[in-house]
């Protein structure tokens, strides 16, 4: 039976959230993968790459993985009434619920974080458990049938995790060596635990105004929870 794995799109989307899963997952046999946008009207990314949606939130069939992936866009999509709407229905019917990065808050505005471990972008990690969630560090976090990616890169480790899943190992590590992911970066500076200091520094003062509004929407979203 083919399986129907979605990712949602919007503007201002984190293009690398979207695009690194979708490579791995379109790879698995009898997939049929849906691209989710509120009309079919071509959206642009955080870095300027245009990205067209397959379908709709109307037009879209029922998925067996919704995966909500992250990007400064998902601010606006935290009291988007009609995308946390569209989120919900989809996820209740789903085999697993998944996000990479800050895609997880959008999750967590949906309610469909509450009790349950789950991760994100390290610099946005303490909004979750205002959302609900138990806050777990880590590339991957399963809990169940929810499935959270760390920030960016960790969502082609978050697909590869899934694909084991839904295919088994050896097909997950065949689309590894296809994908020939074996990742040596020249920097040791991919994890706030182990970057230089002022490196931390620099990126918490660029996502500063983004996390204060972030923790402002996320507070009053707690204040309705309560």
């Amino acid at each position: 039976m083919t399986l129907q794995i979605g990712f949602l799109v919007f503007p201002r989307v984190q293009q690398l959230d979207l695009t690194g899963p979708y490579d791995v997952l379109a790879s698995l046999p009898d997939v049929t993968t849906q691209v989710i946008g509120k009309s079919r009207e071509p959206v642009i990314s955080g870095n300027g790459l245009v990205l067209t949606p397959s379908t709709t939130y109307d037009d879209c069939p029922p998925l067996d993985v919704i995966c909500v992936p992250g990007g400064s866009g998902v601010t606006d999509l935290l009291q988007d009434a009609q995308t946390i709407g569209f989120v919900r229905k989809q996820a209740a019917g789903a085999r697993y619920i998944t996000s990479v990065c800050t895609g997880a808050l959008l999750l967590g505005a949906a309610g469909l974080l509450e009790g349950r471990r789950a991760t994100t972008h390290w610099a946005f990690h303490s909004l979750l458990e205002p959302l609900g969630a138990i806050p777990t560090r880590g590339r991957v976090v399963r809990d169940g049938n929810l499935i959270t990616g760390g920030g960016v890169t960790a969502g082609i480790d978050f697909a590869l995790t899934v694909a084991a899943e839904l295919a088994g190992l050896d097909e997950a590590q065949a689309i590894q060596l296809e994908l020939e992911y074996a990742p040596a970066p020249p920097f040791n500076a991919g994890d706030p635990d182990v970057a230089p200091q002022a490196v931390v520094e620099l990126i918490r003062q660029r996502s500063a105004q983004e996390f204060a509004t972030r923790h402002r929407i996320v507070a009053e979203l707690s204040a309705v929870r309560r």
